[in-house]
């Protein structure tokens, strides 16, 4: 954004809010003499309030990258194509806001309101969004690899096919959300409520998944080699055809767990209760050849 650019639109921003003629003249040549080109320092300048007078305002395509808009309310906002980066947004409302293709790497969204907000094809790398309400949010391909997503809300998002790989998602609440054929591979989810979240074919290679509530999430087909499932709730859980090879299993809850074709093999410490309750419901081990339940009971005869 150029300062000119920056300048008419915080005055007509003035205009609308009907200052009093002399107060708007002397901030409007003020204005026009700055040299600064942060929005934030116009609005005061102006005698504005970014916590009121800009709900819904176009600032597409815009450099506003290194700015602070702390607490500010830009729900609605067109920020399609516009530059945040390492801006601080913390506790900002940008509910419903359009980020498309913007520019977000290394803003801190800490505390954020994100609700139902479009960040698709945004540019997110070190992106910092604990803490922030991320409901209903669009992020479906979005390269979220390294974020930091810890205690954050992410009920009902579309996480479809997202990069997550190493990202940290301790404790955040996914409940519900899409997050089909996501790469989750490395990421930290120790503790986060997955509860009846869409995992399908997702990626979770050597993610920690220690302590997470699985419970009736849909995880066909996804790949949790190596994970470490210790202490999760997988009861009622959708694990047909998924691969569970080399997973730390230790105090994990199966009950009504669907594992029909599920693959096992050299699960640490896995007892034979478990073992044999899985065999039963159609899972496969192949550190055990030809272990299935119809061979396992017929050798018991």
């Amino acid at each position: 954004m150029t300062n000119t650019k920056i300048q008419i639109l915080v005055i007509q921003r003035m205009v609308i809010q009907k200052m009093f003629d002399q107060e708007r003249k002397a901030s409007i040549k003020q204005i026009k003499n700055t040299k600064t080109k942060k929005l934030s320092e116009l609005v005061k300048i102006a005698g504005l309030d970014l916590k009121r007078d800009f709900v819904g305002i176009d600032l597409s395509d815009e450099d506003l990258s290194y700015d602070i808009f702390t607490h500010a309310n830009l729900s609605d906002a067109d920020l399609k194509g516009a530059d945040l980066r390492y801006t601080n947004l913390r506790y900002t409302n940008l509910s419903d806001a359009d980020l498309r293709d913007a520019d977000l790497r290394g803003a801190d969204f800490r505390g954020a309101n994100l609700r139902y907000a479009d960040l698709r094809g945004a540019l997110l790398n070190g992106i910092d969004l604990r803490d922030a309400d991320l409901s209903g949010i669009l992020l479906n391909g979005a390269d979220l690899r390294d974020a930091d997503l810890r205690d954050a809300n992410l009920n009902d998002a579309n996480l479809n096919n997202a990069d997550l790989s190493n990202a940290n998602l301790n404790s955040a609440i996914p409940r519900d959300a899409d997050l089909r054929d996501a790469n989750l591979r490395h990421a930290n989810l120790r503790n986060a409520d997955l509860n009846g979240t869409f995992l399908r074919n997702a990626d979770l290679r050597d993610a920690n998944l220690n302590g997470a509530n699985l419970r009736y999430a849909n995880l066909r087909y996804a790949n949790l080699s190596n994970a470490d499932l210790r202490h999760a709730n997988l009861s009622g859980t959708l694990l047909i055809g998924a691969n569970l090879r080399n997973a730390d299993l230790r105090d994990a809850n199966f009950s009504g767990a669907y594992v029909e074709k599920a693959i096992f093999g050299n699960n640490y410490e896995i007892n034979k209760k478990l073992k044999l309750n899985l065999l039963k419901g159609g899972a496969r081990f192949e550190d055990s050849p030809g272990d299935t339940a119809d061979l396992y009971f017929s050798s018991r005869r």
